[in-house]
């Protein structure tokens, strides 16, 4: 890789611009006017990061109007922070990693990473944002065992060690670390960042360290909250976005407090993205998001009453949206999705029950019932016959995409299926045709989804007489979305359904943990992740060979030195999924709907619609959309 390498946002040079020339926003103009608030020119960084919105296939844009969207719960009001994606360091819309809210990063040998912060950048109150907030994080916030008992986040340590971090300067930080870092840069780019930094001057008054002991206790009282620490993290939530005194660096700013199902967000006047023109972004004035029913959102926008909506939608409301189009003063866009598989079982390896634990952990459990699903009928009724059927695997885009994993245990063959549950011994069965489990019980699998989506359960219906053949009876059980979680992660549950890998687009340079057993959010295997996440602490240490061997190669791409070592890691660890099938994928490729109102400018007519890399809207930059007239 390169001994040193220096990372900046791609920006226009204004060549003989005074940052006077910036125009003032009406929203603010009343209170610059009343001297409450300082003129734009001040407000932004000395360097402000400079889009050049033309250069990217954009128009220039003007600032104003109200962009309506829906929300299922309130919340996701935490997907303004992702929609907004101010990050330290963020992907493009080709996906490469640049500098945003930093004005650029020097890296070392990849194990020393110097943040260079824009002068004069500032909070969304107006208090400067400094090396003062990444030091108060580190030091009273990440190796606070009261503020963080898990102590710093794990993508912190490399080979179990911490790294040094210094503060030379207000416009210096620097992360320093023995050996190479690799997941460091993508970690500060991801849709739900760490926020390795927070703003001190708000925090440290809720803090023991910075505060008299009488004030935190009128404080804590008044919050009605046990402790200093609970009254800090309390107001310290940067990702769920829900205290509007918090300051942010975001592009819009929470304006509504205590809101129950309608929440305003206001531009941020000290955002540091201006374009080439002069005009400090986001254009949008106000976001309003209003929670409605999920059922209700195909509905809502079919009578043209969002302006930008992607979330409660799914690949059957296309008909209804279309529909609606010519009287909604809306279009449909039709982006692809970057999950590895539209929907996906999971067998839950770590399930509190023996007997099943030992069926579900012998892969020709798993592979007999991929095999005995039929993924065409699936397409053909559920998705007009548009998507992939297949395995879950890496997407085309990645170049660790084989066909041959796509296809791997995935052709509905009902007769191989049964042969294989007869290899397995499971030869015994009840009057009504079904298996017999070696304990006895009937062989019904039971699983659980989070009722939030139709289609899940329409494909479950017709998985109910697939597997109907192989003797296998399922029983579907909807659950909220957070109750099935629990249930996963604490073993109780036999089977779930979710998506497939929120990243199906991996690259070398992207972590592989979420392919490996580190992680308890993917379903097949949650206590070996608790066992990873709480380094011991909890959970369960991987006690099957394929496991343990994606530990270690986990292990290794983090010791890699080359893209093409990290390719073989990566290949290896895809192949092992594809064969082993710990998630029983249906099909990839399934458009997502996407309703634009018609006065809504520089939104992509193609684009990817992801988690991770992307964050949803985030990397296609929301703060660049206007309203025309």
């Amino acid at each position: 890789m390169f001994k040193r390498l220096l990372v900046t946002f791609s920006a226009i040079a204004v060549a003989t611009a005074s940052w006077a020339d910036l125009s003032e926003s009406q929203f603010w103009q009343g209170e610059v006017d009343a001297g409450d608030l300082p003129p734009v020119m001040e407000r932004v960084p000395s360097a402000p990061l400079v889009v050049d919105l033309q250069g990217k296939g954009r128009e220039l844009g003007q600032q104003g109007g109200t962009l309506h969207t829906l929300i299922t719960r309130t919340k996701d009001v935490r997907q303004m922070v992702v929609y907004g994606y101010a990050r330290l360091m963020g992907y493009n819309d080709s996906y490469e990693i640049q500098a945003d809210i930093l004005e650029s990063m020097d890296i070392e040998d990849g194990r020393k990473f110097t943040l260079n912060l824009r002068k004069g950048h500032k909070w969304s109150d107006g208090h400067p944002f400094t090396s003062e907030d990444f030091r108060y994080w580190w030091e009273d916030v990440a190796n606070n065992p009261e503020l963080s008992p898990a102590g710093p986040l794990e993508f912190l340590r490399v080979d179990g060690e911490l790294p040094t971090v210094s503060f030379p300067d207000e416009t210096t930080v620097i992360y320093e670390w023995a050996n190479p870092n690799p997941q460091f840069l993508q970690e500060l780019a991801e849709a739900r960042p760490p926020f390795i930094y927070r703003p001190a001057h708000f925090l440290k008054p809720m803090h023991v360290k910075y505060s008299e002991a009488a004030d935190l206790e009128e404080m804590i009282a008044a919050k009605r909250v046990r402790s200093w620490a609970a009254l800090h993290n309390k107001s310290d939530n940067m990702y769920k976005f829900d205290n509007p005194d918090l300051p942010t660096l975001q592009p819009w700013m929470l304006a509504t407090k205590g809101g129950k199902s309608r929440f305003l967000f206001v531009r941020n006047p000290y955002y540091h993205r201006v374009d080439t023109a002069g005009t400090q972004l986001p254009y949008i004035d106000v976001v309003e998001m209003n929670v409605v029913s999920g059922g209700l959102v195909a509905a809502k926008a079919n009578a043209g009453e969002v302006d930008l909506q992607a979330r409660g939608l799914d690949f059957k409301d296309i008909a209804i949206l279309k529909k609606g189009e010519k009287t909604g003063g809306y279009h449909t866009l039709l982006w692809g999705q970057g999950t590895a598989s539209q929907i996906a079982i999971y067998l839950n390896l770590n399930f509190n029950d023996d007997a099943w634990r030992g069926v579900m952990r012998d892969v020709r459990f798993r592979r007999a019932l991929s095999m005995g699903i039929d993924r065409k009928i699936i397409n053909k009724t559920l998705y007009f016959g548009l998507g992939n059927e297949g395995g879950m695997t890496m997407l085309p885009q990645s170049p660790f995409y084989k066909e041959e994993n796509l296809k791997a245990w995935a052709n509905y063959d009902a007769d191989a299926a049964n042969a294989l549950l007869d290899e397995m011994g499971l030869t015994e069965r009840d009057e009504d045709g079904v298996r017999l489990l070696p304990d006895g019980r009937p062989a019904w699998v039971v699983i659980e989804t989070a009722g939030e989506r139709q289609e899940v359960e329409n494909a479950l219906q017709i998985i109910v007489d697939n597997w109907a053949a192989l003797g296998i009876k399922l029983i579907m059980r909807p659950l909220e979305r957070d109750i099935l979680r629990n249930r996963v992660y604490s073993g109780e549950s036999m089977a779930a359904v979710w998506f497939g890998w929120d990243n199906g687009l991996a690259q070398p340079y992207t972590s592989p943990d979420f392919v490996a057993p580190q992680r308890q959010e993917f379903f097949a295997w949650p206590m070996w992740g608790q066992y990873h996440q709480t380094s011991g602490a909890a959970g369960e240490a991987p006690d099957m060979p394929e496991a343990i061997r994606l530990v270690e190669l986990a292990d290794l791409w983090r010791h890699a030195s080359t893209d093409e070592d990290r390719s073989k890691i990566w290949q290896e660890m895809v192949d092992i999924h594809a064969q082993q099938v710990y998630g029983i994928g249906l099909l990839s490729g399934a458009r997502q709907p996407v309703v634009v109102s018609d006065k809504l400018m520089n939104v992509p007519e193609k684009a990817i619609w992801a988690w991770s890399p992307g964050a949803h809207f985030g990397v296609h930059r929301p703060d660049e959309f206007w309203f025309a007239n």
